[in-house]
């Protein structure tokens, strides 16, 4: 484990905490690595249920790349992919649910590491920012995720100016599920990792995977991939007993489902995945 980034198991959720608060979180690559190791490492717990994404301090969640000429903003232009680019790769094939704990300011980079997640709760305070403009630059990985996220006139509008924009506008734009007081943050993370624990891991699994692949298909190749993917989830284990119980009107068995672990689940969904 890096120190720049910090895990933690708590409960039924991994934490990565980006931990440079000296660079107000900035991006570089060590902090990449070590995100990119904590996805992993998340993804071989069996009793994981999902990830959370935050940053230390109380100056920002991540201030973006870090520009300093010692910082690691640099590419390798012989390499046709970008170390940045993976850890989205990698974060856009994560079977479990992640979670963004927004606890300040979330600026350019930053917002890829928002964007990548599958819900997003900012405190009141935060600010957002695509300020690559300022320095000759332009969010180019970003928008790769944040074009599926918010109207594309708000997002040229933010890519173009570079001006900051308040939680309000950021929730209203499908970047943050929820804005809740500094205090409260802890809460409702917990809260929704608990909801999430609840649920069934394979149809969390399988449904992230599906909308993944839903993405980019015309409504018959949706409509056709998804009738196939609701007859193969009736071949899961939680299925099943989620159906007996649902027609037997008794609760499902959780701790068998819990038992079987994310190694299994994996298993399962590799054995009847349609590629």
């Amino acid at each position: 484990m890096s120190d720049v980034v910090l895990y933690e198991r708590r409960a039924a959720a991994f934490r990565i905490t980006l931990n440079r608060p000296e660079k107000r979180n900035a991006i570089n690559d060590a902090l990449i690595a070590g995100v990119a190791d904590g996805f992993r490492a998340a993804q071989a717990d069996p009793d994981i249920r999902a990830i959370v994404l935050t940053g230390v301090g109380d100056k920002a969640f991540c201030a973006g790349g870090d520009l300093a000429p010692d910082g690691g903003f640099n590419f390798d232009l012989a390499r046709p992919r970008a170390p940045y680019g993976d850890l989205l790769r990698l974060a856009r094939d994560c079977p479990l649910p992640i979670v963004a704990e927004v606890n300040e300011h979330c600026m350019a980079g930053s917002m890829g590491l928002l964007g990548l997640a599958d819900i997003g709760v900012a405190v009141e305070a935060a600010k957002f920012a695509l300020p690559e403009v300022k320095v000759g630059l332009f969010p180019m990985q970003v928008m790769t995720l944040l074009m599926k996220l918010a109207p594309i006139r708000t997002l040229r509008e933010w890519a173009l100016t570079g001006e900051a924009f308040g939680a309000v506008e950021a929730r209203e734009a499908g970047l943050v599920n929820h804005i809740v007081a500094a205090a409260e943050l802890e809460a409702r993370i917990g809260a929704i990792v608990s909801t999430l624990a609840a649920r069934s891991p394979s149809a969390l699994h399988r449904g992230k995977y599906a909308l993944r692949a839903l993405e980019d298909m015309s409504f018959d190749q949706a409509i056709a991939f998804a009738e196939g993917q609701l007859g193969l989830m009736t071949l899961t284990g939680d299925a099943r007993e989620g159906l007996a119980a649902f027609n037997g009107r008794h609760a499902p068995d959780e701790p068998r489902l819990q038992a079987e672990g994310l190694a299994n689940r994996m298993a399962e969904m590799a054995a009847i995945r349609i590629s």
